[in-house]
């Protein structure tokens, strides 16, 4: 289980001052939707154990085993524009990058435009989805599936995704890896 004290002891603003933890839900993305517009949400964090329909690329679902990994999607409220947020979902994937480098030394792999890569093999996929009305931005939603504590792998997943502690054989803090990547947001992207 998450402890969310550690988390909302990060040095931010706005980012995870408020969570909304579940040890089940169907995806955090589509949950962070129905809720994002509402003000009180601004900087809010969705997080959860377990996704039963997680959204991945190519059609997959992104599996969350328990416990294990970083399920999570951020709601940010910007006041500012479609054009300010090109590249976004390259930049969040940077930030990630850093965060990881600043913890443990890691160098991950940007692979466009919104995967993680480590040895070759996927790590951590990345969701942006941006509501407009023409050109005002809305909300965005920020959401990133990450292995960190994996050890076990669908047939269909196992030659093509990894986790850290699969590479590195030890056990990970989810909270501190957070904690590093919502302290980097919110200092790298104008909100």
């Amino acid at each position: 289980m998450i402890d969310l004290t550690k988390i909302k002891k990060a040095d931010t603003k706005l980012i995870g001052k408020k969570i909304e933890y579940y040890k089940d839900i169907r995806s955090t993305h589509l949950y962070a939707k129905q809720i994002a517009r509402k003000p009180e949400n601004n900087g809010k964090i969705i997080l959860a154990e377990v996704q039963t329909a997680g959204i991945g690329t190519k059609g997959r679902n992104w599996y969350t085993g328990k416990g294990k990994n970083i399920a999570i999607t951020i709601i940010l409220q910007p006041k500012c524009y479609v054009k300010d947020l090109e590249g976004l979902s390259i930049k969040i994937a940077e930030i990630i990058k850093k965060s990881i480098k600043n913890l443990y030394g890691y160098n991950l792999y940007i692979k466009e435009p919104n995967d993680l890569m480590l040895n070759g093999k996927k790590i951590c996929g990345i969701l942006t989805e941006i509501n407009s009305i023409g050109e005002r931005v809305n909300y965005i939603l920020i959401s990133f599936g990450f292995n960190v504590n994996e050890d076990e792998f669908s047939e269909e997943t196992r030659d093509i995704a990894t986790s850290l502690k699969k590479e590195y054989n030890k056990e990970f803090s989810r909270e501190k890896i957070i904690k590093e990547i919502i302290e980097n947001l919110e200092k790298e992207i104008e909100l």
